[in-house]
């Protein structure tokens, strides 16, 4: 069983179809609608990332899904982002790449090109995981997981702020309250005290090339869900029992449905929705020692889909028809009632496709920690025709907790969604699917050889 069809349910499903095979039966719970997060909202009849609108160029795995389902990379329509301090734009991105460096050089000197060599670090140990994955090896925790790709490093980074590791790399705090302040408030929703690998995972996403799925980004869950026949079953799943049977685990898996109450048992069972109290009501029976609570809360985050017209004014720029910014990120200031605003384009681009002028009425996603009032909503704009509200606890609160969440509950019973007190992206949630997968196989067959090795650079170079 897979509890959950967002995107780390649906990738759990497929990578444990692949190495199980496919006479594994595979039935998927949801409760809410396939895709999870990944979820869109329909204006004028077209449809609009709401949340986890974009994927770094360096995703691997969700470049796979993308191409093993047949589904295209969505059309990139340019628009230029500025950061605001609730006063003034303390940096504004031009046409020309050059005079971009040449701002970022003369406002923090060589701060952006340290920030740059160390979110680079970070990724290139972080890459290793493929290898790692394409071999076979699986880890039973996060630390075990970090340590393989990075060391001791990687799990302190884990425990440490991003500003603390910027800082001591020769990062300035001005470049920290400025740039970096802005982009985690844009990913996260929150400030410079992430820890520092969640942080580097969201700058490299800020740095980089990124992309969507034409048709969004949900179409990835449908898709794994349909390729690997997975049972679905529409239901919440209330808890999780252990039996056993000829000496081993059985799990009865407790769900409410449309229909009343069921369940049905399970060799494995795979939970991908978060255990945390504040998230999840799940019950655990039978399991002794009993699983414990998981420590840590949820950060709140409002996505507001506005359609209408930008108060340019509020902005700094009267004539609405000179303002040239598609993308706000906003400082780390006291009132600012915003984190980030951007005028997005619909999930489906025709060729014929152009971005509205500042001038006319257009669709605006705004991100914000509480819902904007009235007054709120007509600071950012003129007018509106509509305003779409989502909440959600999207986010753990990183500064909420110290220890990661274990991956093994028991036996063969596996918590992916702990991966995000890591960091949290699509590209994090693939890689974890992938690794609950081969380590349910591994642990399955009893090949300890393949699970928690040491050195495993050295390994995989000795295999190739």
């Amino acid at each position: 069983a897979v509890v959950g069809a967002g995107l780390g349910g649906s990738a759990a499903a497929y990578f444990l179809q692949q190495h199980f095979g496919p006479q594994v039966q595979l039935d998927v719970y949801e409760a809410a609608g396939v895709g999870g997060r990944l979820a869109t909202v329909t204006v004028n009849k077209q449809q609009y990332e709401s949340r986890g609108a974009s994927i770094h160029a360096l995703s691997l795995h969700m470049q796979d899904f993308v191409k093993i389902l047949g589904l295209k990379h969505r059309r990139e329509v340019a628009g230029k982002s500025a950061i605001f301090s609730g006063e003034h734009f303390v940096l504004e991105e031009t046409d020309w790449y050059l005079l971009n460096l040449f701002r970022l050089w003369w406002h923090y000197g060589i701060s952006f090109l340290r920030l740059q060599m160390w979110v680079e670090e970070v990724m290139e140990k972080f890459m290793r995981i493929y290898k790692y994955q394409a071999h076979g090896y699986a880890f039973s925790s996060l630390e075990e997981l970090l340590r393989s790709l990075g060391g001791d490093a990687f799990v302190n980074m884990t425990q440490r702020s991003v500003a603390e590791s910027l800082l001591e790399v020769g990062v300035t705090q001005r470049f920290v309250d400025d740039v970096i302040a802005a982009v985690l408030r844009s990913s996260y929703g929150q400030s410079v005290l992430v820890p520092a690998f969640a942080g580097a995972m969201s700058l490299a996403g800020a740095q980089g090339s990124t992309w969507a799925v034409e048709g969004g980004n949900k179409l990835v869950c449908s898709g794994l869900l349909k390729l690997t026949k997975a049972n679905v079953i529409l239901a919440r799943v209330t808890g999780i029992s252990l039996h056993s049977s000829e000496g081993r685990a059985l799990y009865q898996v407790h769900y409410e449905s449309s229909e009343g109450q069921g369940s049905a048992f399970y060799d494995m069972v795979v939970v991908t929705t978060p255990l945390h109290p504040s998230r999840s009501n799940f019950t655990f029976e039978n399991f002794e020692p009993p699983i414990a609570d998981f420590p840590g809360a949820f950060q709140p985050s409002v996505t507001s889909v506005v359609h209408g017209y930008l108060n340019s004014s509020y902005f700094g720029f009267p004539d609405p028809k000179l303002f040239p910014f598609t993308s706000i990120l906003t400082t780390d200031t006291p009132d600012l009632f915003f984190n980030a605003m951007d005028n997005i384009c619909p999930v489906n681009i025709s060729a014929a496709f152009r971005r509205k002028q500042p001038q006319e009425a257009a669709v605006w996603r705004v991100l914000s920690q509480q819902p904007l009032d009235k007054q709120q909503l007509k600071t950012l704009f003129r007018s509106y025709y509509s305003v779409q509200v989502t909440e959600w606890q999207t986010y753990p609160r990183y500064d909420a907790a110290k220890s990661l969440p274990p991956i093994v509950l028991h036996e063969n019973l596996f918590y992916l969604s702990g991966v995000e007190w890591v960091a949290s992206s699509m590209e994090m949630i693939a890689v974890a699917a992938k690794n609950v997968a081969l380590l349910a196989y591994n642990r399955w067959h009893q090949d300890l050889e393949k699970i928690d090795q040491k050195d495993l650079m050295h390994k995989v170079k000795t295999e190739l």
